[in-house]
């Protein structure tokens, strides 16, 4: 299992300064993350022994949005750089949405 203690990530194709730390005691993941649009976010959820995440979010937009939704995080290999992770995401409620996005780990 990949030990997401500490670890933080940010989306490699956007320059929107969100930035996320992740931590970790057993299976249990929970992070919070900021920057750009973002007031305030929150993940919780759980890693399985692929190092698979799979994570219930909400966020506080700056223009007063509440946003939830679900996502599933998969590390894909690498040879030796940061730790990428490839997300299926869907987003609930009036401005509901899917689809897949990448974080990249910062170092």
């Amino acid at each position: 299992m990949i030990n997401y203690d500490g670890r933080r990530f940010r989306n490699p194709d956007s320059d929107d300064g969100v930035v996320a730390r992740y931590f970790q005691r057993g299976d249990l993941v929970w992070a919070s993350f900021a920057g750009g649009k973002v007031r305030r976010g929150a993940l919780n959820g759980l890693c399985d022994a692929d190092g698979v995440l799979h994570l219930a979010y909400t966020m506080v937009l700056h223009g007063g949005d509440i946003v939830s939704g679900f996502t599933r995080s998969e590390p894909e290999p690498s040879d030796g750089g940061p730790l990428r992770l490839r997300e299926e995401w869907e987003r609930y409620g009036p401005n509901a949405s899917s689809g897949i996005s990448f974080l990249e780990e910062i170092r």
